[in-house]
């Protein structure tokens, strides 16, 4: 059996408030195999945004282990952190994160900028994936040049330009309209489709509904962990 691309082992994070010990995350363990599309779900206070830093190598556990493609990002410092950060996670965010005064293709090839990819290079990854999400004819535009749903798209194609080893999108569709987060959940459909390892971090029953599994989280456990039974998208023809 392959090994899964993430594994995670009796995880906790505990704040100090004051005199008050917070339980933000109190044992978590999962795995997620490579190509699978999850979401991460809970009410606030449950974890699931204290998982999210986990998974993203933003913060480290208190205790526990988490293994990242092989790599055990538990033990690491913050450089090597950042390192996976920019080689192994592709992030998606509900604000998109744009740099305003810049192109689509100079958005896009930040990350490889970081991984000192050269300028020839760079420029044709960043092409080639913006012309992958749809905004081939659209790289030389700036941000509020562009429609809320494109801006997320160069957001997408910004974190899939490394050929990260999952993609991690919180709330990607809560700055859109429902006609545009239909779009961007059309594309997410696409890139699992392709092989990409998709993690949902939302509130959103109808957006976790989209993926093939449902983590829930409750007070800093995992409450549930289920596949989905009809995926909304599944029955789509993707062109």
């Amino acid at each position: 059996m392959a090994q899964p691309v993430i594994q995670i082992s009796d995880l906790t994070r505990f704040y100090q408030m004051g005199d008050t010990t917070v339980k933000a995350l109190n044992g978590v363990s999962f795995d997620i195999n490579k190509n699978e599309y999850i979401a991460i779900m809970g009410p606030s206070g449950s974890g699931k945004s204290t998982l999210m830093n986990m998974i993203g190598c933003l913060d480290t556990p208190t205790s526990g282990e988490y293994i990242l493609n092989n790599n055990r990002v538990s033990e690491m410092d913050d450089a090597e952190l950042a390192e996976v950060r920019n080689r192994e996670i592709g992030f998606v965010f509900q604000t998109f994160n744009l740099l305003p005064r810049t192109s689509c293709l100079a958005n896009v090839e930040l990350p490889l900028i970081y991984a000192g990819v050269k300028s020839a290079e760079r420029k044709e990854r960043a092409q080639d994936v913006l012309t992958k999400v749809g905004l081939g004819d659209r790289v030389d535009h700036k941000p509020n040049e562009l429609s809320g749903g494109q801006r997320q798209r160069v957001a997408i194609a910004r974190a899939l330009v490394n050929n990260p080893s999952i993609l991690l999108a919180d709330e990607p569709t809560g700055n859109l309209d429902s006609k545009t987060g239909e779009e961007i959940m059309m594309l997410f459909e696409e890139l699992y489709r392709l092989g990409n390892t998709i993690i949902l971090v939302t509130h959103e029953n109808e957006i976790a509904d989209h993926s093939r599994r449902i983590v829930r989280l409750r007070d800093g456990v995992i409450e549930s962990d289920t596949p989905v039974a009809n995926p909304t998208l599944a029955n789509l023809e993707v062109v």
